[in-house]
């Protein structure tokens, strides 16, 4: 039996009197591929921005690992965010003047170690080695998602939150970058993922729907 990594119970978020999310529960096994789905506006990147601790839940509480990620306190979520949860977000936020080594060097600063050997090899694993000196700007649009990729993995995270990933890609790097995450996902990595595509979302193990902000359904897919 596969543990629990993630456990959402009852989360509500409003801002300014808005709701954004409304009574969500659910459940994540370690090891599984969700993808959440909805449309615009429906709640997919306020959940995943609570999960990866980047905003609070107004009521109700986010578990990821048995850390309950609502209670922790500043310096607390900086050592959370940067230990249990790998992100990557559709646009890359790397830093234009570092080098791809550099920007996943980057996410170790926060552990006060800097291994530039452990940073090349995780720009190896996306296949990237090649490219370890170039500038973002030097980079196609799949390279520099794959740079966030290594940069996600760099500190051995329990969760990768993906936050449309590919949605600045065109066809063919999104491609690599999905492969890259399926590679990810075989090898035991726990991957949340927001998409509007019906075909990523046929990639995961189930598929988490929302809808002005309720959960409408859980859908497993079938293999």
């Amino acid at each position: 039996m596969m543990a629990t990594l993630v456990q959402v119970d009852d989360i509500s978020k409003a801002y300014s009197g808005l709701v954004v999310l409304d009574h969500v529960s659910f459940e994540v096994l370690a090891g599984e591929w969700i993808a959440i789905m909805g449309p615009s506006g429906s709640g997919k990147t306020t959940l995943i921005n609570i999960l990866g601790g980047l905003d609070r839940p107004t009521r109700g509480r986010a578990v990821v690992d048995g850390v309950d990620v609502g209670k922790l306190g500043e310096r607390e979520l900086t050592r959370y965010r940067a230990e249990r949860v790998g992100f990557v977000f559709q646009h890359f936020h790397l830093v234009p003047y570092l080098s791809a080594v550099e920007n996943v060097m980057l996410a170790q600063y926060f552990h006060s170690v800097a291994d530039e050997a452990e940073a090349v090899e995780s720009l190896a694993r996306v296949g990237l080695k090649d490219r370890i000196h170039h500038l973002p700007s030097q980079l196609s649009g799949g390279e520099q998602q794959r740079v966030a990729l290594a940069r996600a993995l760099i500190n051995h995270p329990k969760l990768i939150l993906a936050d449309e990933p590919t949605g600045n890609l065109d066809e063919a790097n999104e491609h690599i970058v999905l492969e890259l995450l399926q590679e990810l996902h075989r090898a035991g990595h726990t991957i949340l993922l927001v998409t509007h595509s019906p075909e990523i979302g046929r990639m995961a193990d189930r598929r988490i729907e929302l809808a002005h902000g309720r959960l409408t359904q859980i859908v497993a897919n079938v293999t």
